[in-house]
């Protein structure tokens, strides 16, 4: 099997890399949304990203991922020794039913035999991984009401005919489509931590590089993910210290401070902005090997992490980063 375009080898899109990045170092961010033309390397990052991260140790023969010592759910087959598997991505489909998302319970053994027969779906191959939703804006509701449920409790549960199956469904949200398609309905555009608009590159040489690297890559994929091995060994090393020291950065009553005010200035509704303007700030200084959030991590986070949480202005006509941007000088001038 072809190994996906290394994470290290994207030309550009500095902020979608970064967001990635942030969600890898703390899953607990929320999610990423990224808005923006087709062709622009959304679906690509996710892969790569996937595929630098080191393996995860799981039950073997668990449909769910199963870490080795967690305890399996009911209907799960016995597990064996664990065993080391890539970081799943798991595309949900726009017209995937829900049975297929949320899994399948026999009801005739169930009834019949006393069996409990669950045929996972994709939120249970998607646990500990990333969910990949392309086009996400145009999903249809009932699947977005389901991944609301999920998203908010970490577990999934199908319930039917009195029988009930439940199982852990935690992974990293990825939504990615074209504005101009449609919008995003608010409860999910509010779940996820993190958005960012990306674009086509516009400049001559940039976009040349990313024609010459993915003829390379396309020519010969084992030498060019050879040539990009240890660019990306660095950010996967980089991450997992993140992980190892996130719970030791500081966040300073001043950064506190400057996070709600800045969200009350930006009139935000809740404190979901708050906190994971907190939370990403805390993982840009964990990943950066900083000992305290400062405001200069702040500066960077904040308009991927509040501009999708903005209330509209019919009165402002610009976009919700120029709004961010305008209010960080106020605030943090």
């Amino acid at each position: 099997m072809r190994h996906p375009f290394p994470f290290s080898a994207l030309v550009g899109q500095e902020e979608m890399k970064r967001a990635m990045i942030l969600t890898a170092v703390d899953p607990g961010i929320g999610g990423v949304l990224v808005f923006g033309d087709r062709g622009t390397g959304k679906s690509t990052a996710v892969r790569a990203l996937a595929a630098l991260l080191p393996p995860i140790s799981v039950v073997a023969g668990s449909p769910t991922n199963a870490a080795s010592g967690a305890a399996q759910a009911d209907w799960e087959p016995e597990g064996g020794e664990s065993r080391e598997v890539p970081t799943p991505v798991i595309d949900l489909p726009l017209g995937a039913t829900e049975d297929r998302v949320v899994g399948a319970l026999d009801i005739e053994r169930a009834l019949t035999r006393g069996e409990k027969a669950f045929e996972p779906g994709l939120l249970a191959r998607a646990n500990r991984g990333y969910l990949y939703i392309d086009e996400v804006n145009l999903l249809e509701d009932h699947v977005v009401d389901l991944l609301l449920d999920v998203a908010q409790s970490g577990e999934n549960v199908v319930e039917r005919e009195g029988l009930s199956v439940r199982h852990d469904a935690r992974f990293v949200l990825v939504g990615s489509g074209n504005p101009e398609e449609g919008e995003l309905r608010p409860q999910l555009l509010d779940r996820f931590g993190l958005s960012v608009e990306v674009g086509s590159p516009t400049d001559i040489e940039e976009r040349i590089e990313v024609i010459r690297r993915r003829v390379a890559y396309e020519g010969d994929p084992e030498s060019f993910v050879a040539k990009w091995a240890k660019a990306d060994a660095e950010i996967r090393e980089a991450i997992l210290a993140a992980r190892a020291s996130l719970s030791s950065v500081e966040t300073p009553d001043a950064a506190l401070r400057d996070c709600a005010e800045l969200c009350l200035a930006l009139g935000s509704d809740g404190l979901r902005g708050e906190l994971t303007l907190t939370r990403a700030a805390r993982a840009l200084a964990a990943y950066e090997d900083a000992s305290a959030v400062t405001r200069d991590h702040l500066r960077r986070i904040a308009p991927m992490a509040l501009g999708h949480r903005l209330r509209r202005d019919p009165l402002d006509d610009s976009g919700s980063g120029a709004r961010v941007a305008r209010m960080l000088d106020d605030v943090l001038a």
